[in-house]
């Protein structure tokens, strides 16, 4: 079972929350084990599973970036641990930018800093924003997937840039 099986949601990259929180809690007193504690241990196994995997569910339909990695599993095209390789271009800059934190200390390179991070972070999501944001599970090719994959790969290395800048207040 998926977690979109789980909540009775449509595949999707951008999970709508506004009902989220409503189900999350509807079945997690469907599913609590403490309401199986009369049942055999099947029953009981079954909703200890369920109970997890919910959780697992809610945990990942939180973080944006944890749902598109779920889908992209779902879809096949990513695999844990996965050794991706960034295009050269996006590394050229990511790298001009790590240079540049070194210098971060003063107020005006941090804020020039944290501006060129944010345009980069909007430029890699322009060609995918469409397709996250209106996600359609059967209409969307692999290739379409791909690029979604690579989006994902280049926001993590600059969540880690924004981490580190923020770090060094």
């Amino acid at each position: 079972m998926t977690y979109f099986e789980l909540f009775e949601l449509p595949v999707t990259l951008k999970v709508n929350t506004s009902e989220l929180s409503r189900k999350f809690f509807e079945l997690s007193k469907k599913y609590h084990p403490d309401y199986f504690i009369n049942e055999g241990d099947q029953a009981q196994a079954d909703a200890l599973e369920k109970s997890a995997l919910l959780n697992k569910a809610w945990k990942t339909f939180q973080n944006p970036d944890e749902t598109i990695k779920y889908v992209l599993q779902l879809k096949g095209v990513l695999e844990e641990e996965e050794k991706y390789e960034l295009p050269p271009g996006f590394l050229m800059e990511v790298l001009d930018i790590n240079e540049q934190l070194m210098d971060a200390e003063e107020p005006a390179v941090k804020a020039e800093l944290e501006s060129a991070i944010h345009n980069l972070q909007n430029e890699i999501y322009e060609p995918v924003k469409e397709m996250v944001e209106h996600y359609q599970e059967d209409s969307v090719t692999e290739k379409e997937l791909l690029q979604v994959k690579a989006y994902y790969y280049k926001k993590k290395y600059l969540d880690r840039i924004r981490r580190q800048l923020a770090g060094m207040a």
